[in-house]
């Protein structure tokens, strides 16, 4: 459940959503137009994420409405602001290993597409490859942050990519209240792979080499939210497992995006990487290639920050990396003024 409360107004309030996902997604809604955006931050509501008690038990009172419209009053000017927009998800780490945080990524998505929002969810599975690997018994290798790829382990990276992980997400967000529809690379060929530079120590490790995504968008016009597993084939037919990042990336420049959110392990970029509290909230590109030659990005964070640079200088208005370990961080990030990480600009 999530608890708002109002930074742009003297009166403070909360509100506790538990499950507003019952309804249907309309189809295509008429297209409206906004006044361009002057600049890129955020506008000024609150949103604190808490597990509590819903109001309905610890008082005995439901909610009345004056303070249910008071409430989506708030909320306006960020559904005016998104509405109509596509916004690309890529979905991993803790928040695809821990059922409560799954539970509240689906509930955001379903929420925000309800609104009129059109989220595209992209995925890895890294912690279930692990596990079916281990079961037969087939150790698991990675170099440099990369998983080695022989063809015995792509096979079962795409059958739990596609045939497990993958169609677990639709599911999900169907019994959610909206319709989802699984894809990966190989589909309506929207992503043709190329091995990696290094291919012959990592095996069957690709990158994205086009992005044809033609078959999602009368999916997205139609009020779908795509589910897409980051595998594909090559010219030839060849399967790559592809980083999740990089194909989010690539959709978010090929569809245009609004905004590009990658979920991490991770507060987001901080200023002194032995300092959560020095959280960098917003940056431009000029400064983020400083802070990498700086060594103040390093690691992990690297191909992630590398990533959003490539998307955003393709056209992507905003990029976040944002913190998957907090509940209804996607809420966070698209309808507060606090966000929930680091908001890279162009």
């Amino acid at each position: 459940m999530a608890t708002v409360s109002s930074n742009a107004s003297p009166k403070s309030f909360s509100f506790t959503v538990s499950n507003p996902l019952k309804s249907k997604i309309p189809t295509k809604s008429p297209s409206l137009k906004y006044p361009p955006r002057k600049n890129h931050h955020r506008l000024g509501l609150s949103i604190n994420a808490t597990v509590s008690t819903p109001p309905s038990i610890a008082t005995g009172n439901a909610p009345s409405p004056d303070y249910r419209v008071e409430i989506l009053s708030e909320s306006l000017p960020f559904i005016q602001k998104f509405r109509g927009k596509t916004i690309v998800v890529k979905y991993g780490g803790a928040a695809m290993t821990s059922p409560e945080l799954k539970s509240s990524v689906v509930s955001d998505l379903v929420l925000l597409a309800c609104v009129g929002l059109r989220p595209i969810l992209v995925h890895g599975g890294g912690p279930d490859i692990n596990r079916y690997l281990k079961q037969l018994n087939i150790p698991a290798e990675f170099r440099d942050g990369l998983r080695v790829t022989d063809a015995t382990t792509m096979e079962i990276v795409s059958m739990v990519l596609v045939g497990k992980v993958n169609k677990n997400l639709v599911s999900l967000i169907n019994a959610a209240g909206a319709t989802a529809v699984g894809l990966s690379g190989h589909d309506g060929r929207l992503l043709t792979a190329r091995p990696v530079p290094n291919s012959a120590q990592l095996g069957f490790v690709g990158e994205v080499a086009r992005v044809d995504p033609s078959v999602l968008r009368p999916l997205v016009d139609y009020g779908y939210i795509p589910v897409i597993a980051s595998v594909a084939a090559d010219d030839s037919g060849q399967a790559y497992n592809i980083n999740a990042d990089t194909v989010a990336g690539e959709l978010a420049a090929a569809l245009g995006a609004e905004k590009l959110i990658l979920l991490t392990d991770v507060a987001g970029i901080l200023e002194n990487k032995e300092d959560p509290s020095s959280l960098v909230k917003e940056i431009d590109i000029k400064g983020v290639k400083k802070m990498i030659e700086d060594g103040k990005v390093a690691g992990g964070m690297i191909p992630k920050v590398k990533c959003c640079i490539r998307s955003l200088a393709q056209g992507v208005k905003t990029a976040s990396i944002i913190d998957g370990r907090r509940q209804h961080s996607l809420l966070h990030e698209i309808m507060s003024d606090e966000g929930a990480g680091t908001m890279i600009t162009g």
